[in-house]
């Protein structure tokens, strides 16, 4: 009997350790993610008050927005809605949504610019919170990811940026339309929002 229990206690703290190997190998891949991300962005940026070619912002777009997984934030954002829409209006609302986001991403690129400095990644299963502060002349704002594996890799499915969620902004915008208007307003106002950018 002592030695089952002796056994166990070996086989709890191997599991234990392993999990423990695990999420810091996983909080690296992640970090080197975002890493690379980061350093794409600010090799394509080049020096400040440079001119950038449509192609150029076109490329930004791709890797600011390409670990973005526009699809649960668009479900969030809509709630109970997503569920009661017919797949044509669910697949179109979803592809305003991130042309939208992905449009207003260029808005101001100086803030890719900033230094960031990685606090903490703490990784649960297949989720994790990533939790960042970028300096930029001067002023230091907090910017945290909420992530997901999903499909062999780690996408980003909430931005908290100066503790304001993204995903709940969008949320409180989107439902305030919907609940006064109903959802056919609120993809007349996304289609034109969308026009207006491109």
């Amino acid at each position: 009997m002592r030695f089952l229990n002796t056994a166990v206690c070996f086989l709890m703290i191997a599991i234990l350790g392993n999990t423990g190997l695990f999420a810091q190998a996983t909080s690296d891949q992640i970090s080197k993610l975002l890493n690379e991300r980061d350093q794409e962005i600010k090799e394509l940026l080049g020096p400040e008050g440079s001119e950038y070619t449509d192609e150029q912002r076109s490329q930004l777009k791709d890797i600011i927005n390409g670990v973005i997984d526009f699809r649960s934030m668009a479900k969030y954002a809509l709630e109970e809605t997503y569920t009661t829409i017919t797949d044509e209006q669910r697949e179109e609302f979803v592809e305003l949504f991130s042309s939208i986001i992905r449009d207003q991403s260029l808005n101001k690129l100086d803030i890719y610019r900033a230094k960031v400095t990685y606090e903490s990644i703490d990784v649960e299963g297949n989720t994790a919170r990533v939790e960042t502060l970028a300096e930029l002349d001067e002023v230091r704002t907090p910017v945290h990811y909420d992530m997901v594996y999903q499909n062999d890799e780690w996408v980003i499915t909430d931005m908290i940026i100066d503790d304001v969620s993204t995903a709940e902004s969008y949320n409180r915008q989107f439902q305030r339309i919907i609940t006064r208007r109903g959802f056919d307003a609120l993809m007349t106002s996304l289609r034109k929002r969308a026009a207006r950018a491109k």
